[in-house]
């Protein structure tokens, strides 16, 4: 009996073209706090304009608490459902990245919550999350997405390249070669 509610074949036949098309959804999200990074400490941009590469022609962009939080849901979701398809030390890596994620996804919902209650936590002029009391929003932003990136490469780099015992497991095709 199937007890995974995700539909066998996203985790099977599709899953190389899924995650394929949620890695590039990341990396592209990734560009974008690279970008205002550059922006900031590269060219010396203030703040409020550096707005990454899409924030600049839509600077609602940047202020969107909706935009936010909805990017930080599709992560969640996505590591959620292509979750199944990993086996063995890729899927523990994977198994990190879901778990920072989930942090990440519940600062962005008080975020959220704090804009559209119109009341910041601590009397703030601004939305702001928990760990942003101690470190800037940009910088933490770019912590954070580091954080879930990183053991979402190597999930992916050893799930492309299983031990031929994790391989024996996989029900997709994205596997390149065994490693061992």
């Amino acid at each position: 009996m199937r007890t995974e509610a995700v539909p066998a074949g996203l985790n099977a036949r599709h899953h190389k073209a899924a995650l394929g098309a949620f890695m590039v959804v990341v990396v592209a999200h990734w560009g974008e706090h690279l970008a205002q990074a550059v922006q900031v400490y590269a060219l010396g941009w203030p703040l409020k304009e550096a707005r990454g590469l899409l924030g600049v022609p839509f600077p609602w962009l940047v202020s969107s608490e909706w935009m936010h939080y909805g990017y930080a849901l599709i992560m969640l979701i996505g590591l959620i459902l292509l979750r199944g398809g990993f086996v063995g030390r890729s899927r523990t890596w994977w198994n990190v990245s879901l778990g920072i994620q989930v942090w990440h996804h519940l600062e962005h919902l008080l975020l959220l919550v704090q804009a559209l209650a119109g009341a910041n936590l601590l009397g703030r002029p601004a939305p702001t999350s928990l760990i942003q009391l101690l470190v800037p929003r940009m910088e933490l932003h770019l912590f954070y997405n580091a954080l879930v990136f990183a053991p979402m490469v190597v999930a992916v780099l050893l799930h492309r390249r299983p031990r031929v015992s994790e391989g024996a497991g996989m029900r997709c095709t994205c596997a390149v070669a065994p490693s061992w």
